[in-house]
């Protein structure tokens, strides 16, 4: 039997993470760092991924970058290799949620959402797959959501962004897994970060949440520390194309 311990290192990794700046991107490269991992940063905010970076220590390093610029994947894919090497985890966190209601979504707003949440995690994905491949092993977490499976209010954009999500998740690994590269996602619940201010803003709103899930209490970031660790280590080896709802059983009721 393999050592437990073996199963969940990631000593010797290098993982590439998105929107690492805040919430539970950044709670990922703190996670995986703490698992032995090398941890590349990206995002936009080059005073927040400093923090990350100061906090994590030699293991660490940040790209600020824009990655909605497809003309930029080139240069982003050879950066992104030059402190650790090319990564053998792809997290996908980066992500946004305009909150437009149908009648009132601008093209403005639906095409960020879909830039960011959909066509980021395949473009890179693409760029970065190659190494991964020549070494016959890879890892790729992309970020799925309540709303992958059921429709919230003023969330047509971000839900066409995760449902999109779940189908890109199986494709990848149907492409990607013959060659060593796994594809899963993580929907998460809800957790306190950026993205969900206005529902934590809400103390009634997050409350119903709360009472909506199974355990009977909203997602805290270390919540999501087992099940990253798991999707990112050889512990999940055979386990691919799938979409682990980390959400204290909201979707079970």
């Amino acid at each position: 039997m393999a050592d437990p311990r073996a199963l969940f290192s990631l000593a010797g990794r290098t993982a590439c993470i998105t929107g690492a700046s805040s919430g539970l991107g950044r709670r990922a490269a703190i996670a995986l760092a703490a698992a032995g991992a090398q941890v590349v940063a990206v995002a936009r905010r080059t005073e927040a991924l400093e923090s990350l970076c100061a906090e994590i220590g030699s293991g660490a390093t940040h790209v600020a970058a824009d990655v909605t610029d497809r003309s930029a994947l080139d240069a982003l894919r050879e950066v992104v290799a030059d402190s650790f090497g090319a990564p053998d985890i792809l997290i996908h966190a980066a992500g946004v949620n305009t909150r437009q209601p149908a009648d009132e979504v601008t093209a403005e707003g639906w095409d960020q959402t879909l830039a960011l949440n959909l066509s980021v995690p395949f473009f890179l994905s693409q760029a970065l797959v190659p190494a991964m491949k020549e070494r016959g092993w890879g890892r790729i977490v992309n970020f799925a959501s309540l709303q992958t499976t059921r429709a919230f209010p003023g969330g047509i954009a971000y839900g066409a962004s995760k449902g999109g999500i779940g189908q890109l998740t199986r494709a990848m690994a149907e492409a990607w897994s013959p060659f060593g590269v796994t594809a899963n996602a993580i929907g998460p619940g809800f957790f306190p970060t950026e993205l969900t201010q206005a529902v934590f803003g809400d103390e009634a709103r997050a409350s119903r949440n709360a009472a909506q899930t199974c355990i009977g209490r909203n997602g805290r970031l270390e919540d999501i520390d087992g099940p990253l660790l798991f999707l990112c280590s050889e512990a999940s080896s055979y386990v691919t194309g799938q979409v682990l709802m980390v959400d204290g059983g909201f979707t079970a009721k």
